[in-house]
């Protein structure tokens, strides 16, 4: 059964798994380059575009490196609170009633601001566009692979006296091989003392290995990607029984070197085994992608019915990084709109099919 691109781009939904940093506005990113006199390396803003084109073939440090330009002009408190801004902006416009964000303090540190100089912006971005848009939206802090584990210590430190201003959760992200996600265990060790959400990039350019880290050695409720979980068919019965959440990413996953073609990634295989598979965005830039686009292409590669699509979208609104009740009322008010939404499109059909969700 097709699903219309127009009920997708309608029903509520989650993105659990977006970069602050890899998610510009392109002309956004154009504009505050130009304003701050930063040299982008393109003469033009289609130039531009075709330098934050993922290459056929690239592998997951390729993809890093396009995040430079973005990074290179988020280096002050008023672009920080604009992109964040406008992400959510950019999110609400397909109904997306629950948006994470997630980036790394230090990598915004170049100019010498301090970590509330860069944090308290774009949570002030965020709450402008909750109070005018309706939507609700949370910051996850993250560690790097390849830096410091001292530096993680530090950001998980900050994490903690930020868990009741908007940090919602404590991210691992970065090359996974040759740097283990072990190495960064006291900054998860303060993260978990101090009852706050971790989620952790693993098994996306790496083996299973890197997810029973992720899960064994830093806590992990979540997991971004989980893609090579496959691999180890007991942690994967493990990550079930617990209901340890899976951040999947299709068009991402396609332009690290995770997977070759959208056919091959292992989302149906997960789905048809009950995992707790979630669709996010990772980054709307560099991977020019929506939710709308990462739904669609689901539905379509893996033949998904209306009946599994419900059970996706909900799987995103139980994993959300919120209070307990809170998520209860989201999940309720989301349910309730879905049903009305796929009655209007599918009359009669939907009804028949509810009896197997």
């Amino acid at each position: 059964m097709s699903i219309p691109i127009s009920l997708i781009q309608s029903l509520p939904k989650t993105d659990l798994h977006c970069h602050l940093d890899g998610s510009l506005r392109l002309e956004t990113l154009w504009e505050l380059a130009e304003r701050r006199s930063i040299e982008l390396g393109a003469g033009s803003i289609e130039e531009l575009r075709a330098m934050l084109t993922p290459r056929t073939g690239a592998n997951l440090g390729e993809y890093v490196e396009m995040f430079e330009p973005a990074i290179s002009v988020l280096q002050d408190a008023e672009a920080l609170r604009r992109v964040a801004y406008e992400l959510a902006e950019d999110a609400a416009r397909e109904n997306i009633r629950y948006l994470e964000v997630r980036y790394s303090p230090i990598l915004h540190a170049r100019r010498g601001l301090s970590l509330p100089e860069i944090v308290d912006p774009v949570l002030q971005g965020l709450r402008d566009a909750e109070l005018k848009l309706g939507m609700v939206s949370g910051v996850i802090l993250c560690g790097i692979r390849t830096i410091s584990p001292e530096v993680s210590l530090e950001l998980a430190r900050f994490a903690v006296s930020y868990r009741k201003k908007g940090v919602v959760g404590f991210d691992l992200a970065g090359a996974e091989k040759d740097y283990p996600a072990k190495d960064h265990v006291k900054a998860f060790y303060e993260i978990l003392n101090n009852n706050i959400n971790v989620t952790v990039h693993a098994g996306e350019d790496f083996g299973a290995p890197s997810i029973h880290q992720a899960i064994h050695y830093c806590g992990a409720h979540r997991i971004g990607h989980g893609t090579s979980l496959r691999e180890d068919p007991d942690l994967l019965e493990y990550v079930n029984d617990h209901r340890i959440a899976l951040e999947m990413c299709i068009t991402s996953n396609l332009h690290t070197g995770s997977i070759s073609s959208p056919e091959k990634h292992p989302f149906r295989e997960y789905m048809d085994k009950g995992l707790r598979v979630t669709l996010n965005t990772d980054n709307r830039l560099i991977s020019r992608t929506t939710m709308t686009k990462e739904i669609a292409l689901a539905c379509e590669t893996f033949d998904i019915s209306i009946v599994e699509l419900k059970k996706i979208l909900i799987n995103g609104f139980k994993s959300a990084f919120l209070p307990l009740e809170r998520k209860r009322t989201m999940l309720r008010a989301a349910i309730s709109e879905m049903d009305e939404l796929f009655e209007a499109y599918f009359p009669g059909e939907y009804r028949r099919r509810q009896t197997f969700l």
